[in-house]
């Protein structure tokens, strides 16, 4: 059984509240968990305190037991110093779409040059 610490959604439409959960990874997101170890409100600005509020003695305890923390998870438990998050590496997001355009139509005209080149040149040296 994997266990996980992760985000089960509550409120009501368009006025999401989440509740922090340990559940077992095959139920639901918003099924069946074992533990509720606090809550989130996105709604809140970033820095009012009652937008996040975590059982950090309890979390400890699941983390020391093998759960394992969903992505956003992961997040506040970093900001909060309890688990380090590693850094994810994700360059092509950052580059606008028509920039990503441009730079892959750019590379393919390049292999395009390189593989008549390597042509050209394997021509002459048949000849």
């Amino acid at each position: 059984m994997s266990v996980v610490i992760r985000l089960a959604r509550a409120g009501t439409k368009k006025r999401p509240v989440y509740h922090v959960v340990v559940a077992d990874s095959r139920f639901p997101r918003d099924g069946r968990f074992i533990e509720r170890l606090g809550y989130f409100n996105p709604l809140l600005a970033k820095d009012n305190e009652l937008r996040l509020k975590l059982d950090m003695e309890k979390v400890k305890v699941w983390l020391a037991k093998g759960a394992q923390p969903s992505d956003r998870v992961s997040r506040f438990l970093d900001a909060a110093g309890v688990a380090k998050r590693e850094a994810r590496s994700n360059p092509e997001k950052a580059i606008p779409r028509k920039e990503r355009k441009v730079i892959a139509e750019a590379k393919a005209a390049e292999a395009a040059a390189a593989k008549s080149a390597a042509a050209a040149a394997a021509k002459a040296k048949q000849a």
